[in-house]
């Protein structure tokens, strides 16, 4: 798939794996796939309504409110969100593997959301890319209960200096991986987003068929 934006960081070769291709996973030199364990312990198929709503800073003058100032760098420690029950004190780090994809948590790491170092920390200027499982082989994951996310809901991510980055959903949208917005999600923004992708759809080759991403704007 070509891309033709890049953002202020790496942007990895390829969308494919980019939201994780989430029950893809580089395990051990191979590949572990969803559809390799017990179709019992698969998390249910999963699908989202689309839904966006405007930025709060780029609608009508009298509704705007302006974005807060953008957060020094600071590594994600952690990843809170109260609509699908997700609280937790880790974070992965995430690169590029030999195929200049983007890595993703192992089936061992399934309820540790990661975050992709090749962007910006949460909270900075510009896209932070967090990814985190529906589920994998053995079962449901972290995000088990993306289904009830939506738009307005409120993402947290704890960072390393002690501060936290509050962001509330923007936009929700679930994607066929061959359509994956590659330019949308890891091209140039003014403001301080985040991008939370996990995976979604129906098992078709082994693998779930959909992402679906979270755009979310820093609000505090």
């Amino acid at each position: 798939m070509s891309t033709t934006t890049k953002p202020s960081k790496q942007q990895p070769r390829t969308a494919r794996l980019v939201a994780a291709s989430v029950l893809t996973l580089a395990v051990g030199g191979g590949l572990v796939a969803c559809g390799g364990g017990s179709s019992t312990a698969l998390a249910p198929d999963v699908n989202v309504k689309n839904a966006a709503v405007q930025p709060a800073d780029q609608g009508r003058p009298q509704d705007r409110t302006g974005a807060p100032d953008p957060l020094k760098a600071s590594r994600p420690t952690g990843l809170v969100i109260p609509s699908a029950g997700v609280r937790t004190h880790s974070m992965l780090d995430l690169g590029l593997d030999k195929n200049q994809e983007l890595e993703v948590p192992s089936v061992a790491d399934a309820e540790k959301p990661g975050w992709y170092t090749g962007a910006v920390t949460p909270g900075e200027k510009g896209a932070s890319i967090l990814v985190a499982h529906y589920d994998t082989a053995k079962g449901p994951a972290l995000l088990r209960n993306v289904a009830k996310m939506k738009v307005g809901d409120a993402i947290e991510v704890s960072r390393a200096d002690g501060s936290t980055a509050k962001f509330r959903i923007r936009e929700v949208q679930q994607v066929d991986k061959k359509d994956f917005p590659t330019n949308k999600v890891y091209g140039k923004t003014e403001r301080p987003e985040l991008r939370l992708i996990t995976c979604g759809g129906p098992i078709r080759d082994g693998h779930r068929s959909d992402n679906i991403i979270f755009f979310a704007d820093l609000v505090k």
